[in-house]
């Protein structure tokens, strides 16, 4: 008899935990409005295992603002992770990310982007130094 009625208690008490992450996920947003980014990593490496429970949106946030956060803290490898994981989440699941947000993470990642791949986005020819945008024919071509 005992089993079942654990079992009604973990049902029962299931929305209110899903309540307390999006809680959570909600005060770390604050925080990092208010650029106390500290806090806000801090909250958001604690919610870090549970963001699983988070709807598929939240997600997407959480992600966004994981990512965001650290790129201000100047730790770019984990931001780099955090906003490509909040781009495809938002990509599959849309509606998580403001335009502004997503115009924000394009421009990040694209800065992001160079500490892996390198330079600006150009080339020189062979034989002279006239930049090419890489993926464009140069003029004449």
């Amino acid at each position: 008899m005992r089993p079942p009625l654990v079992l009604c208690l973990v049902i029962a008490l299931c929305p209110a935990a899903c309540a307390t992450y999006r809680e959570d996920l909600n005060r770390g947003q604050r925080m990092y409005e208010e650029n106390q980014y500290e806090h806000a990593l801090a909250l958001w490496r604690g919610l870090e295992d549970d963001a699983d429970s988070l709807s598929a949106t939240d997600r997407a946030r959480y992600a966004y603002l994981r990512g965001m956060t650290d790129y201000r803290l100047s730790f770019r490898a984990d931001a780099r992770h955090w906003l490509a994981i909040a781009k495809a989440t938002d990509e599959s699941h849309p509606g998580g990310l403001s335009a502004e947000w997503k115009g924000r993470m394009e421009q990040a990642l694209t800065d992001l982007n160079r500490d892996v791949y390198g330079g600006g986005g150009e080339r020189f020819e062979s034989g002279g130094s006239r930049a090419v945008e890489y993926g464009k024919a140069a003029p004449g071509e």
